[in-house]
């Protein structure tokens, strides 16, 4: 009797004889009670679904509806022209487009300025009802002007006349009633106060609005709206970074999956005692799985649709334009939903191939089946890994041309790094045949079961992965002297210029402008200057003066970014440089780390006749190999003089000081304030001036060490997902241990090996990976300086995820380990 139950029955061909229909819907609702009575146990991988689904809505949302439309100044037409108000021919013009095209919308606008501000706004006359420009109106209380003694304004403008619906504005001679409050949808930066059509009698700028075919041809007043310059757009940016996060979660779901198949070993033997095909049990376990997904993919679309309607009105105010409640990418939103399903089902089929393969008796009994010795190679996982380096090769030789050598390489590299995963664990086992006992089981049972411990490696192997590309890519970029990246300025610092001071304020909707005059006396824009940092609270003033000398390097790829100036003893004795501290032979005085030391450098001036990539340097109008001292002491800021010319080089040269682009470096003692900076601006405008502020470009600094730690943190949230899952398989030995007096300083012992192994192994293998990328791209771009720039390596923070790593794991792993399970003192019965 029990020789017939040690192996499933030879299945029949006859599709009868396997039950047909109505077993296989009794398995599916079977695989959904299953879920419904344990769905705590799958927790975690429910979890991790909801929450990539819900970021994939929420960030898709944000990725496509942030930029400003395609046909913003457009409204539904596909053509504008723009004419000056003051244009002889406008009237016929306008004739000429209506008598070529049909339906044309006229819109006249004309620039205004605020009383006691630099800023301006349109006096525009458009209808609301207009064929192509109503796209471009919307009505937030009140009504729409119809006669000629009414007006409707923004918001903006409300605020800065202090009007409300009802009052009288009076806007010099004329008195208007204000009967509404507008907006622009699609730029909602664009300031305006609305009037009837032909109330407008000096316009300033007429817009005309109309439809006409592509191959028609208008002279330069016709525009049509720019298609945008992305070759990825953003919808395919977000898949991409869903689909990698749909894969970390498929490599964990292997060990959840295969876990909880354990756990019913009993239910699924009495399955297959009563008459269960293979194919039956393999359901039941893919059924479960795609529960998992689609309840996950629901959950987490309507967790991203709460979010997104929350987060919709403060995007709508970053992005200054109006965004759609369910304005959402549906395609992406559906991608990442199937996506969700396929990668719960791809977890679930390894563990439902595996638990076909043993005995009903065994099933039955609760004991899992003994690990089988498979011998996986590493060769394909190596040959792929060259591979991936070929094609990040050929990538890097584009210098940023085609993407798709790159994209393809990191779908090559994050296969061989599932293919080598399970080696790298085979070889562990073989170092850690002389470790404590301990150590050794944990080795052991990661190199025993492959099938949930090799997932979890990669999946690991594959966050460290990202963070290691982010990391040298961001080292080598900014280790560039000549292209030089990074902050432009300090927060206690600013630039006051007047070469490029703003020459026109206007609205946002391009429909207008005023004119800002430059003062012509120097002693006026010194005076301006000072003005601006007494209000600073500072007198450390440095001006900035020029030449017509620059710095370039005669070879091909990236060349001398930022300017020049002049090392004057004012300069100097700004940032404490004392005369004596300078070679008295310098040319350049420079921070650019390594600047003093790159070949091929040239001190251009005079009449260079460069041609292309010839950089012969001729006597008189270029200096060779010119002297460069590395001065620390100087400012670091893209925007700040980080290299200037000695006063040797000028005289020697005989350079003089250009006045045309007349710059001042102000310091203060503190990070300048918001309100602060408001004001300088304000200040500089009335001027002709303009400011140079701080900029939101991080340093490589900031980027390297948020890497890390994103790094990091996902590296050991999916170990620290995957251990319980890994210990739990393991419940037996643990309770093996306990029965034959183990303490708990044991336990505590096996579960930090397990975790310092997956991470140090993690570590490695994401670092070996990430390196092989960068390397087979920087070879080869020629324009980012080749291998060259990998001699920066970020390797604190390499130390930090190949040593920091490991200790942290086993750390978590011996502190969380301590207590007895419920599942070690009595077996689970069904």
């Amino acid at each position: 009797m029990t020789t017939a139950v040690l192996e499933r029955p030879t299945e029949v061909g006859a599709r009868s004889g396997s039950g047909g229909v109505p077993a296989r819907r009794a398995m599916v609702r079977w695989a959904w009670r299953l879920f419904r009575r344990e769905w705590r146990q799958q927790l975690l991988i429910l979890a991790l679904i909801i929450v990539a689904v819900a970021a994939t809505v929420v960030g898709s949302a944000v990725a496509t509806d942030t930029p400003p439309p395609a046909n913003s100044g457009f409204g539904t037409a596909d053509h504008l022209a723009a004419y000056s108000g003051s244009d002889p021919q406008l009237a016929a013009n306008i004739q000429g487009l209506q008598h070529r095209f049909g339906n044309v919308d006229v819109i006249e606008n004309q620039t205004l300025s605020i009383p006691g501000s630099i800023s301006t706004y349109q006096l525009r006359s458009q209808s609301p009802h207009g064929p192509y420009g109503h796209s471009m109106l919307s009505l937030i209380s009140g009504s729409f002007p119809t006669g000629p003694g009414q007006v409707a304004v923004t918001d903006g403008l409300a605020s800065a006349f202090n009007l409300k619906v009802g009052d009288l504005w009076h806007q010099g001679v004329t008195a208007r009633r204000v009967v509404g409050i507008v907006q622009n949808p699609q730029s909602l930066l664009d300031e305006f106060a609305l009037v009837a059509p032909g109330q407008v009698t000096s316009p300033t700028q007429v817009t005309v609005l109309f439809d006409a075919p592509a191959s028609a041809s208008f002279g330069p007043n016709v525009h049509i709206p720019s298609p945008s310059a992305n070759t990825l757009n953003p919808e395919t940016i977000v898949l991409a970074l869903d689909t990698v996060g749909m894969l970390l979660i498929a490599l964990v779901g292997v060990a959840g999956f295969t876990v909880l198949a354990q756990r019913r070993l009993r239910s699924i033997g009495m399955l297959g005692a009563v008459g269960a095909t293979d194919k039956h049990i393999r359901l039941v376990v893919l059924a479960n799985g795609a529960a998992v997904g689609v309840v996950g993919a629901l959950l987490g679309a309507a967790l991203g649709l709460v979010g997104w309607l929350a987060y919709r009105p403060r995007l709508e105010s970053n992005a200054h334009h109006v965004i759609g409640t369910f304005q959402l990418p549906c395609v992406v939103i559906g991608v990442s939903m199937a996506l969700a399903v396929v990668a719960t089902l791809f977890a679930a089929s390894r563990p439902a191939r595996a638990i076909t393969r043993l005995p009903i008796v065994s099933a039955l009994s609760g004991r899992p089946a003994p690990p089988k010795q498979v011998h996986r190679s590493a060769v394909p996982g190596v040959i792929l890994l060259v591979v991936a380096f070929l094609l990040f090769t050929i990538g890097g030789s584009s210098n940023g041309g085609s993407g798709g050598p790159v994209i393809l390489g990191f779908v090559v590299l994050i296969v061989a790094v599932i293919l080598l995963a399970p080696f790298c664990l085979v070889l562990l086992g073989r170092f850690g045949r002389r470790a404590p006992i301990a150590v050794r089981l944990a080795l052991r049972d990661l190199s025993r079961y492959r099938a949930r411990s090799a997932s979890a490696l990669a999946a690991i192997s594959l966050g460290v992965l990202i963070a290691v590309v982010i990391c040298v890519v961001a080292a080598g970029r900014y280790a560039n002297v000549l292209d030089y990246a990074g902050p432009n300025l300090a927060s206690n610092q600013l630039v006051v210029s007047s070469a490029n001071g703003p020459a026109n304020v206007g609205g946002p909707s391009g429909i207008g402008a005023a004119s800002t005059p430059t003062p012509s006396n120097p002693q006026s824009l010194v005076a301006n200057v000072q003005e601006i940092a007494t209000a600073l609270g500072t007198h450390n003033i440095t001006e900035l003066d020029t030449t017509s000398a620059n710095l370039q390097r005669a070879a091909p790829g990236r060349n001398w970014n930022g300017p020049v100036y002049i090392a004057t003893p004012a300069l100097l004795r700004a940032f404490g440089i004392s005369a004596s501290s300078i070679d008295p032979d310098a040319d350049i005085l420079s921070m650019r780390p390594g600047l003093s030391t790159t070949s091929d450098m040239q001190l251009v001036y005079g009449n260079y006749p460069s041609k292309g990539q010839d950089f012969t340097c001729p006597p008189g109008a270029c200096v060779a190999n010119p002297k460069i001292q590395t001065i620390n002491a100087l400012p670091s800021g893209t925007s700040a003089p980080n290299t200037v010319i000695t006063e040797h080089a000028v005289r020697q040269l005989g350079l003089q000081a250009s006045s045309s682009a007349a710059a001042w470096f102000i310091q203060t003692s503190q990070p300048l304030t918001a309100a602060q900076i408001k004001s300088a601006q304000l200040t500089a405008a009335t001027s002709g001036l303009a400011v140079e502020t701080k900029s939101s470009a991080p340093s490589s600094a900031e980027i390297i060490n948020w890497a890390t730690v994103f790094g990091i943190l996902l590296a050991l949230g999916i170990l620290a997902m995957s251990i319980g899952l890994i210990r739990s398989e393991t419940a037996g030995d643990l309770r093996t241990l306990s029965a034959t007096g183990a303490s708990s300083s044991t336990r505590r012992s096996v579960t930090a090996a397990t975790a310092a192994s997956l991470a140090l192994l993690g570590a490695v293998l994401g670092t070996v990976a990430g390196y092989v990328a960068a390397i087979g791209y920087f070879r080869s771009s020629t324009q980012n300086g080749g291998l060259a720039a990998l001699s920066s390596a970020p390797t604190t923070n390499l130390l930090i995820i190949l040593i920091g790593m490991p200790l942290i794991a086993a750390a978590g792993g011996w502190l969380l380990a301590g207590r007895e399970l419920p599942a070690i003192s009595r077996t689970p019965l069904d």
